[in-house]
């Protein structure tokens, strides 16, 4: 019998988790200090590659995440937010749980003067679902 990778069973081979995986699991929402605090400005980040599972059918959901946000003392940092959001994409969870869990999560790591998040899902079964959740006040630039 050959012992070449290709007739080794997948039970028999050692998985390591890839540098992603690890970098993925281990992501936190890391931020630095608002370089203009006194001033009113926004900051836009589209993440076109979210996925998570649907808690139901258990079948992959894909969306755009648009945060647009008003920085109070804190700015997330976009690696950071990359690895955070990437950190869904195994979790069973509605539309709606991890729009406001996303939401909350930024707003408890930035302190924003005002934060939206819309998470525009593609369709599905002939579904089209965005949600928008947002924090604060915003203020005219």
């Amino acid at each position: 019998m050959s012992s070449s990778p290709a007739s080794l069973s997948a039970s028999s081979l050692t998985q390591t988790p890839k540098y992603g995986e690890r970098a993925i699991a281990e992501a936190e929402l890391i931020c630095f200090d608002n370089p203009r605090p006194g001033r009113a400005y926004e900051i836009s980040i589209e993440l076109p590659e979210f996925t998570c599972k649907c808690p139901f059918s258990g079948y992959p959901d894909f969306a755009v995440l648009r945060l647009l946000y008003q920085p109070g003392p804190r700015v997330v940092e976009l690696k950071a937010i990359k690895l955070y959001v990437n950190s869904y994409r195994d979790r069973s969870i509605s539309h709606e749980e991890v729009s406001n869990r996303i939401l909350d999560d930024l707003v408890a790591a930035t302190e924003p003067q005002w934060m939206q998040l819309e998470a525009d899902f593609h369709p599905r079964g002939n579904v089209h679902t965005v949600v928008r959740v947002s924090h604060g006040t915003r203020l005219a630039c």
